[in-house]
């Protein structure tokens, strides 16, 4: 034989038709289940790297890879500052903001808000906001003219539209006779965003970077300035190295440090759904141990035979660790196979369950990301394929051990 004979006769009792036909129920029932929790997480892990995939783009739209924050007052210089930045071989862009609190007035109905100074240039090259307006556009924010760009729910809060004038109203107050009054602009509304970011939408409003030194006394300083880079994830890197080489004071932070506590938990839900659907893959693989146990029980004759014949203990046991071992990789296998072809057809799969069923899982009018986004890693897939095998390989050990104490002795008195 070209083969170790081990292989040769754990491969012929999978294949061959038993006596017992419950054993072979039970080893089908065994492979199936591995693949049913295999497919289930790879379609489950692939969603969830959807979501935040989508969520990513979504606050990434809005936010920046890198800000740089003046520590004392502002930055006065932010032109050498973005040419530094740019310098930088990782750096896109770079865009100077202003960023302040107010509350804002329409029709008696008056709601905070974070008040962002753009230059709308610049601004569209380090984020997507001109990509999600609703009416209006960025452009329109023009110095002097003091139009503003609210957010979609913050305008609907107000009652705003476009064309509207509103009324910003700065913390700061200004001293009068009558004594500290705050400090009033009438803006007009020139354009409504909607990024699909609660947050956003109903908490940032845009004006243009003179308006807003004007508004908000800044003397021609900014807040800080806002990078976009080639790879969102060297922003640590990036963040660790400018704050080397920038000869300014100021503070500079990444977009993983900004948003670290809701990326986290995204995170953690994702490990902790691992591992309560990793539960039904090892409760399949653990089948295999009742499979391989009534198939010793099963050829206690056979093994006696082979012992006689001069195997070893060890050489029983690789037969029956391969009869197992076979069960857990085709159930692994048929596993990846359909749960990869769910996972990259999730857009024509669940469309297909909600018209037979007759329910939409994520309403449109309810849910911001109304279709489930699917996003396959590789590296996920692969960690899946291992554990599962491990957990078969697992659970042939016991069974394999009891045959190889199998006593020829006594398993041929009654043959």
């Amino acid at each position: 034989m070209l083969t170790p004979y081990e292989l040769f006769v754990g491969l012929r009792y999978t294949r061959a038709k038993r006596r017992n036909h419950f054993i072979s129920f039970i080893s089908v029932t065994s492979m199936l289940g591995i693949a049913l929790g295999v497919a289930a997480l790879i379609v489950v892990l692939s969603v969830m790297n959807g979501f935040q995939k989508e969520l990513r783009a979504r606050i990434l739209g809005v936010a920046s890879h890198v800000q740089i924050t003046g520590m004392a007052g502002g930055l006065s210089d932010w032109q050498r500052v973005a040419a530094q930045t740019t310098a930088h071989k990782e750096v896109v862009a770079a865009a100077p903001y202003v960023m302040a609190q107010a509350l804002i007035s329409n029709h008696q109905t008056v709601q905070g808000s974070i008040v962002r100074g753009i230059l709308p240039a610049a601004e569209d090259k380090v984020a997507d906001i001109g990509m999600h307006m609703k009416s209006g556009s960025l452009s329109a924010l023009q110095p002097g003219k003091f139009g503003i760009v609210l957010g979609s729910e913050l305008a609907l809060s107000i009652g705003a539209r476009l064309g509207d004038k509103i009324v910003v109203i700065a913390p700061q107050g200004q001293v009068t006779p009558a004594g500290i009054m705050p400090r009033l602009k009438q803006f007009d509304v020139v354009g409504i965003f909607e990024v699909g970011m609660y947050e956003y939408d109903a908490g940032l409003a845009l004006i243009h970077l003179d308006d807003a030194q004007k508004l908000y006394r800044m003397d021609g300083k900014v807040s800080g300035v806002r990078l976009k880079l080639k790879d969102l994830f060297a922003a640590p890197r990036v963040a660790r190295e400018l704050t080397h080489t920038l000869d300014a004071d100021v503070y500079v932070a990444d977009w993983t440090r900004s948003h670290a506590n809701f990326f986290r938990a995204v995170q953690i839900e994702k490990r902790v759904m691992f591992i309560i659907l990793l539960l039904i893959v090892a409760v399949a693989a653990f089948n295999i141990v009742s499979t391989l146990v009534m198939a010793v029980t099963d050829k206690r004759a056979d093994i006696a035979i082979l012992r006689t014949l001069g195997a070893a203990p060890g050489e029983i046991m690789k037969i029956f660790i391969i009869q197992g071992a076979l069960i857990g990789v085709i159930g692994t296998l048929v596993g990846v196979v359909v749960g990869m072809l769910i996972a990259w057809n999730v857009d024509v799969v669940v469309p297909a369950i909600e018209h037979l069923i007759g329910v939409q899982f994520l309403a449109k009018d309810v849910y911001y990301i109304s279709d489930l986004p699917s996003d396959p890693h590789w590296q996920d897939v692969i960690v899946i394929a291992l554990t599962s095998f491990a957990l078969s390989l697992a659970a042939t050990l016991y069974p394999s051990l009891r045959a190889a104490r199998v006593n020829p002795a006594e398993a041929l008195r009654y043959e």
